[in-house]
């Protein structure tokens, strides 16, 4: 269930911010203190979908939910989108780009996006001879779908809601529950602290 999975992020992200880091310094992404998520860097998601989703936590917040409104196709496009213009092989431009036409654009798609019909039919075209900027329109607009829909009512999530005003900051819930901006005052130094 959704709640289920907003727990289980939360614990996530919780345990990856506490201030013990010795194991996660083995894996292959190996985070130092100055990647931690900070609670300015929280505050910053809520200034524009860009600086969300181009943080590696907020990415993966906005995705659980998304997850969990059963939307997730949105920002999995983007994210392929954004991987495939990093390909530096020509020859593996063309089946890359089949991949996510496939599994995005295509009438059969398996996580189709809302894409308008000109949109869909440029894309199409583009398909003929792929280059790293075939899919750009496309993307635009599935990001501009997300800034104007999903991206608003994430902040207004507990999936980010939980992320600014983490539990157990020594802010009782009778003084945060009045404001946004006041749960933003009580915990400020949250995840700092351990920095």
């Amino acid at each position: 269930s959704a709640k289920d999975m907003k727990h289980r992020l939360g614990f996530l992200l919780q345990k990856s911010d506490s201030c013990d880091y010795g194991s996660s310094q083995g894996k292959k992404e190996k985070i130092s203190s100055s990647q931690r998520v900070s609670q300015e860097e929280v505050r910053k998601w809520a200034d524009s979908l860009e600086n969300l989703i181009h943080h590696d936590r907020g990415l993966a917040a906005f995705r659980a939910f998304l997850k969990s409104e059963y939307s997730e196709e949105n920002i999995e496009f983007w994210v392929s989108c954004e991987d495939y213009k990093k390909t530096k092989s020509p020859a593996k431009l063309s089946p890359k780009a089949r991949k996510i036409y496939d599994e995005f654009i295509s009438v059969q798609a398996t996580k189709e996006v809302n894409l308008d019909s000109c949109t869909r039919e440029r894309t199409s075209h583009n398909m003929l001879e792929p280059t790293l900027s075939c899919f750009d329109e496309a993307q635009r607009k599935i990001f501009t779908l997300m800034e104007k829909d999903s991206y608003r009512r994430f902040l207004k999530s507990p999936y980010y809601l939980d992320l600014v005003s983490p539990p157990g900051a020594g802010c009782g819930p009778e003084n945060c529950k009045s404001s946004h901006t006041h749960a933003l005052d009580c915990n400020s130094n949250i995840i700092s602290q351990c920095a």
